[in-house]
């Protein structure tokens, strides 16, 4: 087992892979975090795509205001084997992610 975290600084617009849940080991993500940091309001879609490519709305369009800080679950979200966390920001160059995870290796 393997504590990770996973960070991104959305520069761009793009569906950005946040995280990649290896094709032997399974994640549960603790904790997703947004921050915004350029002082304006901004939003993030975050989806899962399975290891069938099905994709899966997590969050669409979730508000971050101007300099704050939102935790996007309550509650744990698992991950399969081979599957994707992916986030897209609204704006470039406002938000950043930190997702805490751990990972669990079946090997």
């Amino acid at each position: 087992n393997i504590y990770r975290n996973a960070k991104v600084d959305f520069t761009t617009t793009d569906n950005t892979t946040v995280y990649t849940s290896p094709s032997n080991s399974r994640a549960i993500i603790k904790s997703i975090l947004v921050s915004e940091d350029s002082g304006n309001a901004d939003s993030i879609s975050v989806t899962l795509t399975d290891a069938s490519s099905n994709v899966f709305s997590l969050f669409k369009t979730k508000a971050v205001s101007a300099n704050g800080t939102e935790e996007l679950i309550s509650q744990p979200i698992i991950l399969q084997e081979s599957e994707i966390l992916k986030a897209q920001a609204t704006t470039a160059g406002r938000l950043h992610m930190v997702v805490s995870l751990l990972e669990i290796n079946r090997d």
